[in-house]
């Protein structure tokens, strides 16, 4: 059998997990638990033929190219994305206020005083992700935890992000390319949604139904082969990136790309209201780093 790069990729992950990736531990009582991410090289973004097959909007299409080799060191993800109760510790600390949620009006997103990660406008609990939170927000609560524990703590760039998302694997989703599993690994648009979100019937998403409207607690689903969950799927994830339109020029040693529009940040994974055309390990979004959206959230990053 002639063994390719990203056959040798998924034969190498599958060999380290067994060899204990996902194993997961705090450096402090209320840390996020940090999982370590071997080191390796992968294909990062579109692969040809997807964008087509997903039906991807016209306005989104082209940003995850071109498709090329990017080498990861070795780093350390949060095995789920910050929750709400690990957040609070750090916003009761340090005194973070709020200034407002983005949320869906049916036409467009709007602004609501009211609303913060505190109170999203649905149901939640401590063991949901934080949503509700800038990039501003994601990069204090980073440095925090940093000065905190003498460790790293940071937002994982772009390569980060998708090679801990892929976990080995060079398909659509890490569990294939049938959107129709997605109910077992993601929480994204499903039936749940369509039927008790606002605005969820006119939704697309998912023939299948996650039992979650909104966000779910972390973990519910199952994780990829580094141990991860809820890497696609439950709340959008802020990267370190400044947002490019496309991927000319990037770095290719993993490392995030500091130049570009900076007021503007990468985001990626899809959320609860996501369709399955968004709930990929190519798609990518930019937004503005003081944006709080009661979809996005995000997990950190440690130097190994």
């Amino acid at each position: 059998m002639r063994i390719t790069g990203a056959l040798l990729l998924v034969l190498l992950s599958e060999i380290v997990y067994a060899q204990g990736a996902g194993t997961a531990k705090r450096d402090c009582a209320d840390c996020p638990e940090m999982v370590v991410i071997p080191a390796g090289r992968f294909l990062m973004g579109v692969a040809p033929g997807e964008e087509d097959r997903e039906q991807l909007a016209d306005a989104f299409r082209g940003r995850s190219e071109p498709q090329r080799a990017v080498s990861v060191r070795r780093f350390a993800l949060s095995k789920f994305e910050v929750t709400r109760g690990e957040y609070r510790v750090f916003a009761e600390a340090t005194k973070r206020a709020g200034d407002g949620c983005f949320a869906w009006n049916g036409a467009d997103f709007e602004k609501d005083p009211n609303k913060d990660w505190r109170n999203t406008g649905y149901a939640q609990d401590d063991t949901h992700p934080v949503v509700c939170v800038s990039w501003d927000d994601a990069n204090a609560y980073a440095a925090w935890l940093a000065a905190r524990t003498g460790k790293k703590y940071r937002l994982p760039s772009e390569a980060e992000w998708e090679y801990a998302a892929r976990a080995g694997s060079n398909t659509s989703r890490f569990w294939g390319d049938d959107e129709r599993r997605a109910c077992e690994f993601a929480n994204g648009a499903d039936a749940s949604a369509r039927a008790r979100t606002p605005h969820g019937a006119s939704w697309g998403g998912v023939a299948c139904d996650d039992g979650h409207a909104f966000t779910a607690p972390v973990g519910r689903f199952r994780a990829n082969a580094f141990g991860l969950n809820d890497m696609l799927g439950n709340a959008g994830e802020w990267t370190q990136d400044c947002w490019n339109a496309n991927y000319q020029g990037a770095p290719a040693d993993g490392a995030a790309w500091l130049a570009g529009e900076c007021h503007m940040r990468a985001v990626r994974g899809g959320a609860w209201d996501d369709g399955p055309a968004g709930v990929r390990a190519a798609y990518r979004v930019g937004s503005p780093t003081v944006i709080r959206l009661y979809s996005r959230g995000f997990r950190v990053a440690r130097d190994e």
